[in-house]
């Protein structure tokens, strides 16, 4: 099969959208696929050479002005890779490819990955269009996607490509570790509230791994808390793994997440993990059984998980040996033969 897919950019920056399609790419390749990836170019090139993917690069941009020499840059590598399928991972990709689809006989997958973004609706375009939860998929519906086109194929990244062995990180214990980017969606803001409601003998430290345009506002937030000697801004990580295999508790507090790539790199590396209840990540933890759930920003309920799991170890053991358990569903190829699953039945629709 020969397959195109398509990202604003490949940077290495901790963006789940292009982490996913770059898995995919290179998975799809290494199992004798052809497949070809325009982009804006990153970090990723590299990886995606060594796996067999051709990675042509084109420059993306908002402007309508932009738009014809987009569409002429574009064509030109359709030409050369004459795709049975485009995977189209963002919007602009979507609109370019299902405008240049007259005369083609190309079918066009979508994928959405943040449908709390408003530009989400448009990846309806696609003659099909993958939901990475069940709950995205149900959001999307509600939006005017027709049901018949949306099909639930859930994020893995365990033998991701993009991982590489590392060392674990030395952290000061017991160890809470959250990743995610410093957004307020991510709920950065009520860990850090939370942590700092522990009573003042409670030991632990608290490290916030990522980066994002509202890190300046948790610092300051930091910087205010009786605990701030524990507060530890590590900014981004391309290896997370390091940190995560040193977590004595692994936390998400998300306001939003339609499936976070991070809770099943959680549960690779057998974090005791606490979430929030919100979107894609009870589907990710299993409904609890995985991870100890609670409702999106109830700070009070996360400084309580915290301090049992800070002053159990038991706990911990048990909550931990629950994250590593029935994992195999949260493979990259897993994740990709579901994929190419859907290529073929659209191809044959």
């Amino acid at each position: 099969m020969r397959i195109l897919h398509i990202t604003n950019h490949v940077l290495e920056i901790g963006n789940g959208i292009v982490n996913v399609a770059v898995d995919l790419a290179c998975t799809q390749s290494a199992m004798g696929h052809e497949v070809f990836y325009a982009s804006g170019g990153g970090e990723y090139e590299n990886l995606l050479n060594q796996h067999g993917v051709k990675h042509r690069v084109m420059g993306f941009s908002k402007s309508l002005l932009r738009t014809p020499k987009m569409l002429i840059n574009l064509e030109r590598i359709m030409t050369e890779a004459r795709p049975d399928v485009i995977h189209a991972h963002m919007m602009t990709g979507a609109l370019l490819s299902k405008l240049l689809r007259v005369g083609r006989r190309y079918r066009l997958v979508t994928h959405v990955h943040n449908e709390f973004q408003k530009s989400a609706r448009v990846m309806s375009v696609g003659d099909a269009v993958i939901a990475v939860s069940a709950a995205v998929s149900r959001s999307m519906a509600e939006r005017g996607i027709p049901v018949k086109k949306l099909h639930v194929i859930r994020n893995g990244t365990i033998h991701s490509p993009r991982m590489r062995s590392v060392e674990t990180k030395v952290l000061q214990h017991p160890a809470i570790v959250t990743v995610a980017g410093m957004y307020e969606r991510k709920g950065i803001r009520d860990l850090i509230e939370a942590f700092t409601n522990l009573p003042s003998e409670t030991p632990g430290h608290l490290y916030l791994v990522g980066d994002g345009p509202d890190r300046g506002i948790f610092e300051d937030l930091a910087k205010k808390s009786s605990r701030k000697d524990q507060i530890h801004f590590e900014g981004f990580q391309s290896q997370p793994q390091a940190y995560l295999k040193s977590a004595d508790i692994f936390v998400l507090a998300s306001r939003k997440d339609p499936f976070p790539l991070v809770i099943p790199e959680a549960r690779e590396n057998a974090c005791a993990i606490i979430a929030s209840k919100v979107d894609g990540i009870p589907e990710a933890l299993e409904d609890g059984r995985a991870g100890q759930l609670f409702d999106p920003g109830d700070v009070d309920a996360l400084t309580s998980y915290l301090y049992q799991f800070l002053c159990d170890q038991d706990l911990r053991t048990q909550f931990a040996e629950r994250s590593h358990t029935h994992i195999d569903w949260l493979t990259v190829q897993r994740m990709t033969d579901e994929t190419l699953n859907l290529y073929e039945m659209v191809m044959l629709s």
